[in-house]
């Protein structure tokens, strides 16, 4: 069965009529059509045609770009047909899936698709190098300047407890504890010259609350 599928943007002002026509002339017995932009994936006519490939059915277009604007759906639409059985037929481009011809076009789009991402991977590594060689690092921006953290050990020295600091910097009482820990770690590990500040919280007791944030943290 011949199953034709046209597609007008709805941005555009125009109609599936021209398209229509042509799938019919070309022998479709069943047309669906859409109005949909061919960059979305989430189109419930395309969709429904997939859905009801049988082995031996043909998809029919008028124009390549009808299927999908985007190579990475239209090889994926493709590869659905294919599994389903079924074969594809662009009119516009002669392209026919069932002969040796249009498979080999099907070959070469799937060749440009992973030229294109092995593009896009290239851009990513050589973005990510220069960010590094900048100073800058990925990841989310960390909760606490090195200043702020400074004068979080400044109050826990003078007692100050835990979760009464966390609302004066609005964040949770376990990155408070976190604070703390770190800085017992780099009061343990520096042997000579050791920070006074950071060597002043690690001899300062903590609370039952903040040993058990802690804890927690660590497990």
């Amino acid at each position: 069965m011949l199953l034709g599928y046209a597609r007008v943007s709805k941005a555009d002002d125009q109609d599936t009529a021209a398209q229509v026509s042509a799938l019919k002339a070309a022998g479709c017995t069943r047309i669906y059509e859409e109005k949909a932009s061919g960059g979305r994936w989430d189109r419930p006519e395309l969709h429904r045609m997939l859905d009801h490939l049988r082995k031996g059915d043909v998809v029919v277009v008028w124009k390549l770009d009808r299927l999908s604007r985007s190579l990475k759906d239209l090889l994926h639409i493709l590869e659905k047909t294919e599994a389903a059985g079924a074969n594809f037929r662009s009119l516009t481009e002669s392209i026919d899936t069932s002969g040796p011809a249009g498979r080999m076009m099907m070959q070469m789009l799937g060749s440009f698709a992973e030229f294109e991402r092995a593009m896009v991977r290239e851009r990513t590594r050589a973005g990510l190098k220069l960010a590094r060689e900048q100073g800058r690092t990925g990841g989310r921006r960390p909760k606490l300047t090195a200043h702020q953290k400074t004068e979080i050990l400044a109050m826990l020295a003078a007692g100050r407890a835990g979760a009464e600091i966390a609302r004066i910097f609005r964040v949770h009482r376990a990155t408070i504890s976190r604070v703390a820990a770190e800085a017992r770690t780099v009061s343990l590990k520096t042997e000579a010259a050791p920070d006074p500040l950071a060597a002043q919280v690690a001899a300062a007791p903590l609370s039952k609350a903040d040993s058990l944030v802690i804890s927690m943290g660590c497990n």
